[in-house]
């Protein structure tokens, strides 16, 4: 049968020959752009066709990915039922007393005559910039007689032996040898911006500089100096040693602050050293430091987000606190954007010492090792356009001068000529070591950059299976931050004789710790950090390249002790365009926290305020937290603290397990989610093994069954605590004892905090008052689901997952879901999900359908094909009857009223009373215990529950 080819017959696919013909020719004529060369031809054409063979199917991928999308948001994922009698009783339950809700309007008026009115309300009425306008600065008087006393005591001192013995040592330090200078430029300007390589002395004198200085005026009871740190350990060991220093125990002249512990010094004439989180918390009473005369920030290069936050906040309390002095300290890089961001404020660089270190790059190892790159070498970036660019530009025409030049042979040329060149590879680096062990008769250690642990595990494997490296001969150390401390400590003992020590570190080894031995150092030219992709809303766990304070740092390892040899495993010409230094963690890193925080000390609206950081963040990035936080009901639309966002900001833990401490403490199952709390965003206890097999079987006994790697956290802190033996538990089960006890630790700061916030009636966090559901694990994966929620994930499969916006996605192995092969839920919950090899969820929860009902967002109903369901979040349907449906709603809706008046009215619950908040309560951990066991019809509630 012949067909029309008139009218409309291209629509049903028709060739069109004289339209083919025109498309070729306009594709023939598509040229480069004329000053194009070589690779860059290629890669132009490379781009067109890719947008050529795109482009013409962008409507018709669109359309299929969004019926499959479409398909997708009508699966059924679970099931909501309620037998008529159960029904009858709940509607029985909310029919009892009237809705005590409120118009959302009038809800914060009637606040008022509440214990907990005035600090929330001082809260979502004005700014911090009212609170410093109203500022007036008072001139203190000083105190005579304190600073007569304090000048004898000064006095004294130097004549004790133990003072005189440590001054001969701080006389050596490079910064003593400027103490003049450094006190005269403080004293002249408010804010100075002080640098200095490690080792120079900056941290542990500047602060007694200026203490000495005002002692010696005799003006000591003026004097009050805050130094923050950015790390924990930091804060503690330099005061230690500052005490030392002064020949004094702490708790003198010298203190510290930090999270779980604290050793304060006197109130005047004193030194504090504390984390940066902790003087945030100062602020929160106190923004404009009254009683703090000089402000000490160290170590802002290394630019985390909590410091880059408190320079910003300072840059307009000094407008108003005229004699605060501020002193930013710094490594030598980027000091000079931190003397520009506070309107040029002086500089003064102070010069360390370290020995003369040889650097060699990829061409002279290549000359070296005779290595060969195969095609299979170990790619672990992709190269971008920027990355491709770069090689055009710099690295090939790098690459012809070192030819022309003909100062290496064609071997090493054509190598460095191969793409593979610029990516890592263990082989390269176990060669590299190789030679060095044979040829270097060297007995200083050696110490080897490498991204990630399974970079570690290759490496040692490579070694070990090699037969060149016998124990006899060589002590081979692996460094990670989750390894365990017992077997890190032998890094800082010198090998015995006729061994070499070899150390294979991540970059904790960079600055976090010093190993004096040190000679060698093999820089792989990668580090491995987290970066938020904005478009997926997913942080990524990859290799980067290394910045040029990196490779300084890394080859700065090797000249401690006498002159050292670094080699770079990048190419000269690369090693030269680095970045300068890494990027800001606030533009890596998501923002829920700092937005909280920002909002308990009245900065205004989130992204005008992070827009005047010395970096700011993406707006994106900003819109991503503050929207998170509104879901978490810590925000309200006008982008205001809630009184459970104005709770949660309070506690010392992130936005998520904050949300569960309070709801943990209302529910009465607080011990375990204190566990799971702490652990979340903290270190994990579970140390990483070479022995990966005997560890998961570990924690598989450990876990019991429960499906949730969150419980597995409560089952190993409660182990521990329970245990005769801490030390063979740990062991045992691969973990930390360091790292449990911190927990534990955390776990009494929260029950402190909540009993001061009158959630919970006594300090134990054991304690029955505030654990009677406790041994409920149905109900406290459901608290865990509330504090986790929005991040939901959905079991396909073969044990795949997606997310709800449809991403795919898979269990980490260190999760113990991804162990399991049968799952009584399609759902789950998570904390942190990475890119790495696709997205990964690295700790998960199980969940039914009724915790998600009860405390997820945008429940709504709907009918397809004359089936009811529920929906939450917008994509996840639960089959439900228009019945149910109406229940379940006038439940959430009553859950709600209860939690918003616990939250405004702090108090413990009395479980014991019969009252219809309690019955309806009572009903909720019922119907989520009952869905979890498996018993969905049970029939009627026990009242006496």
């Amino acid at each position: 049968m012949k067909r029309s080819t008139a009218g409309n017959s291209n629509k049903w696919g028709m060739y069109d020959r004289e339209q083919e013909s025109t498309g070729f020719r306009k594709r023939f004529k598509e040229r480069p752009p004329p000053e194009l060369r070589g690779k860059a031809i290629g890669l132009w054409y490379a781009a067109r066709n890719k947008a050529r063979r795109y482009g013409n199917s962008t409507e018709r991928d669109k359309e299929m990915r969004a019926k499959r999308q479409a398909s997708l948001d009508r699966q059924i994922l679970g099931t909501i039922q309620l037998s008529e009698t159960k029904k009858q009783k709940i509607l029985q339950y909310l029919d009892e007393t009237a809705s005590t809700s409120t118009e959302i309007d009038n809800f914060y008026n009637d606040l008022k005559g509440l214990e907990f009115e005035h600090n929330f309300l001082n809260h979502i009425n004005g700014n911090i910039y009212d609170k410093l306008k109203r500022y007036t600065q008072e001139l203190r008087d000083n105190d005579e007689q304190l600073d007569t006393l304090y000048y004898d005591e000064f006095v004294k001192k130097k004549n004790d032996p133990n003072y005189t013995e440590m001054l001969k040592f701080r006389h050596n330090l490079p910064a003593m040898k400027m103490k003049t200078k450094i006190v005269d430029l403080i004293n002249q300007n408010q804010v100075v911006v002080i640098s200095g390589e490690t080792g120079c002395g900056k941290t542990t004198q500047v602060a007694q500089f200026i203490l000495d200085d005002w002692v010696e005026k005799k003006r000591g009871s003026l004097c009050k100096v805050i130094c923050t740190q950015p790390r924990r350990i930091s804060a503690i060991s330099v005061a230690e040693r500052v005490a030392s220093e002064r020949a004094e125990s702490l708790g003198q002249s010298v203190g510290y602050q930090i999270r779980l512990e604290k050793h304060l010094p006197r109130q005047k004439a004193s030194i504090l050293f504390c984390t940066t989180g902790i003087l945030l918390k100062y602020m929160e009473s106190d923004p404009t430091l009254q009683q703090v005369s000089h402000l000490v920030l160290d170590e802002i290069h290394e630019r985390d987000v909590i410091s880059d936050f408190l320079i910003t906040v300072l840059r307009d309390v000094i407008k108003y606190r005229k004699d605060l002095k501020v002193i930013l300290m710094s490594a030598t890089i980027n000091s000079e954007a931190f003397s520009k961001y506070y309107g040029n404020a002086p500089h003064l660089n102070i010069p360390g010492f370290t020995y003369p270190v040889k650097e060699y790059f990829l061409e002279d190892v290549l000359q070296m090792t005779k290595f060969s790159f195969q095609k299979s070498a170990k790619k672990i970036f992709r190269k971008d356009q920027d990355f491709e660019k770069s090689r055009t530009e710099y690295i090939e025409p790098y690459i012809r001068q070192l030819k022309a030049e003909n100062k290496y042979g064609m071997f090493v040329i054509n190598e460095l000529l191969k793409p593979q060149s610029e990516s890592l590879n263990m082989h390269l680096i176990y060669s590299l070591l190789e030679h060095i062990c044979l040829k270097d008769k060297d007995d200083g250690a050696i110490l080897v950059f490498v991204p990630g642990f399974s970079d570690i595990q290759d490496l040692c494997k490579m070694a070990r299976n090699s037969g060149k490296f016998p124990p006899h001969s060589f002590i081979i150390i692996p460094i990670h931050s989750q390894l365990s401390s017992i077997d890190q400590r032998q890094i800082f003992n010198p090998a015995p004789k006729g061994k070499r020590k070899i150390i294979i570190s991540t970059n904790i080894a960079e600055t976090s710790i010093t190993i004096d031995d040190v000679t060698t150092v093999i820089n792989c030219g990668f580090i491995k950090y987290k970066t938020l992709d904005l478009e997926m809303g997913c942080e990524s766990l990859k290799p980067h390249l290394v910045s040029q304070a990196n490779a300084n740092q890394r080859r700065g390892r090797a000249g401690r002790v006498k002159p050292g040899v670094c080699y770079h495993l990048l190419i000269r010409a690369r090693y030269e365009i680095l970045d300068k230094f890494m990027q800001p963690e606030v533009l890596r890193e998501r923002l829920e926290d700092v937005v909280l925080q920002l909002k308990l000390l009245q900065l205004g609206e989130a992204e005008s305020f992070l827009a005047n950081l010395m970096d700011p963040p993406d707006k994106k990035s900003v819109h991503m937290s503050v929207t998170l936080l509104h879901r978490l009901g810590a925000l309200d639309t006008n982008e205001n603290l809630t009184p459970l966002g104005y709770h949660m900001s309070r506690l010392p833990v992130g936005a998520q397990p904050a949300k569960m401490l309070i709801l943990g403490s209302l529910f009465s199952c607080l011990d375990p989610i204190l566990s799971v709390a702490a652990s979340l965003g903290f270190k994990d206890a579970f140390q990483l093994s070479m022995d990966s097999t005997s560890a998961d079987h570990a924690k598989l006994e450990l876990a019991d069954g429960c499906k949730s790697d969150h419980l597995l956290m409560h089952f190993a802190v409660r182990g521990y605590e329970e245990s005769t033996n801490g030390y063979a538990f740990c062991r045992k089960y691969y973990l930390s004892e360091n790292t449990l006890s911190l927990i534990k630790s955390m776990r009494q700061q929260f029950a402190d905090m909540l009993c001061d916030m009158n959630f919970i009636e006594n300090h134990s966090p054991r304690a029955a008052s505030h654990n009677r559901n406790s041994q409920n694990l149905s109900l406290v994966k459901a608290i865990i689901c509330a504090g986790l929620y929005p991040n939901i994930f959905i079991i396909k499969k073969h044990y795949l997952l997606r997310s709800v916006m449809h991403e795919p996605m898979k269990f980490h192995p260190k999760s113990i879901l991804s162990k399991e092969t049968h799952f009584e839920s399609k759902l789950g919950v998570y904390h942190t999900r990475l890119m790495t090899q696709g997205i990964q969820v690295h700790d998960a929860t199980l969940v039914h359908s009724w915790p998600l009902a009860f405390f997820g967002d945008d429940f709504h109903e709907g009918i397809d094909n004359h089936h009811h369901f529920v929906v939450i979040s917008k994509k996840i349907r639960f089959k439900c009857s228009k019945s149910t449906a109406n229940v379940v709603k006038l439940m959430r809706e009553r859950l709600n009223e209860i939690l918003n008046f616990m939250v405004t009215h702090p108090g413990p619950i009395n479980w014991d009373q019969n009252t219809s908040d309690n019955k309806i309560l009572s009903a909720i951990i019922e119907l989520i215990t009952s869905q979890d066991m498996d018993h969905l019809d049970l029939s009627d509630f026990d009242d006496s529950n």
